[in-house]
């Protein structure tokens, strides 16, 4: 539930943010590209989201699976915030930390959100693809 409520209010702030495409191309102060970096997370969480979301509405009469999904996307969340500590922690005090440690979240994103990909992409019959096909 906080997942769900942490990503709408993602969302919100995705709708509200200043920066157009195009100035994420063009830029060269690092504020700017630190805001950048936060856009690209957030769209990227909003996908992981949209499958999480749909892989849940396949699990519904799967309630044991629905709790697995769960425990394992908030094991990832927890991963992916402690991997990027430390991958980026030589960084910690410079104006270049928080891009780089976005930019660490997105890319662990994008990784989570191919796999829940691929769960949709189950066919009928699949033993080793725990989400049902469509």
């Amino acid at each position: 539930m906080r997942f769900a409520v942490g990503l709408l209010c993602l969302a919100a702030l995705l709708a509200a943010r200043p920066v157009l495409a195009q100035e994420c191309d063009d830029s060269s102060n690092q504020s700017q590209l630190n805001e950048c970096a936060d856009l690209a997370l957030i769209k990227t969480k909003a996908a992981v989201k949209e499958a999480y979301d749909e892989i849940m509405g396949r699990l519904k009469d799967d309630p044991e699976g629905r709790e697995r999904l769960a425990a394992a996307q908030k094991a990832w969340d927890a991963y992916s915030k402690a991997e990027c500590d430390f991958s980026t922690g030589d960084t910690v005090n410079g104006s270049i930390h928080p891009m780089l440690s976005l930019e660490c979240l997105d890319d662990l994103s994008r990784q989570r959100l191919d796999k829940l990909r691929a769960y949709l992409k189950c066919e009928e019959g699949d033993l080793t693809c725990p989400v049902p096909a469509k």
